[in-house]
């Protein structure tokens, strides 16, 4: 059997190691293992490995292709002018980037992209998605159902940093994650730093407005979770 592989730098990544995961993502359930392989090979893809901290996507850069997340955690960020970094959200394996630019006819990333740990990513060209489409309808279906709801994903990341207090986006944030989560119980899988990136907050007042609203009864938290009391969520 030939083994087929990208190669950067050193590093040889064969495709054939990541069939499994592939096929297991919503928007490849209507091929087949080897079909989708078979897709692959023939059409050709990209496969990057990039450090942590590494620039993966500069804002304002053009999208030509559907980023897939094989292995590792990207962030997208935001700068302001003060030097200040505001996370917008996190993406881990195998999670898709991208999907939502490349049609658009302003397809350029609003924000950079950003290697949060060490990332390997696909990279599917605009014309190999076509041909995905051309190959079989319900990609395109499925496709068209991950940019909804992705979009629906972002208006709510907005709608949490558009709060004009702390507590105002500290608190959509966590109803935001208690529906997601559909436990009163929010668990963080990032530090308290991380959360106020997040939230586009300084962590000494983010620390601050917890103590206060812990003192009002508002919630209980620790170095992991988040425990919403007294309030009710399902309205909000």
């Amino acid at each position: 059997m030939v083994t087929y592989f990208y190669k950067t730098g050193v590093v040889i990544i064969i495709i054939e190691n990541y069939i499994d995961l592939l096929a297991g993502l919503n928007i490849f359930k209507s091929f087949s293992k080897d079909d989708l392989l078979g897709k692959l090979l023939f059409s050709g893809y990209e496969i990057k490995k990039y450090g942590k901290d590494q620039i993966i996507h500069l804002e304002n850069e053009r999208c030509h292709a559907v980023d897939i997340i094989l292995e590792g955690k990207v962030a997208v960020q935001k700068i302001d002018e003060d030097g200040n970094v505001l996370i917008i959200n996190v993406f881990t394996a195998p999670e898709i980037i991208g999907a939502h630019l490349i049609f658009s006819t302003h397809n350029v990333y609003p924000m950079t992209v950003v290697a949060e740990s060490e990332a390997v990513i696909l990279r599917l060209q605009r014309k190999l998605i076509l041909e995905l489409g051309q190959h079989n309808p319900d990609f395109m279906v499925d496709l068209l159902q991950i940019i909804s709801d992705r979009i629906m994903i972002l208006a709510g990341k907005i709608k949490t940093i558009s709060h004009s207090t702390i507590r105002e986006q500290i608190m959509a944030f966590l109803i935001y994650e208690h529906h997601i989560q559909r436990s009163p119980v929010i668990k963080l899988n990032y530090t308290k730093k991380e959360l106020a990136e997040r939230l586009g907050v300084q962590r000494t007042s983010l620390s601050r407005e917890l103590n206060k609203m812990h003192r009002d009864g508002l919630l209980d938290y620790d170095a992991r979770t988040i425990t919403l009391k007294n309030i009710d969520t399902e309205n909000s």
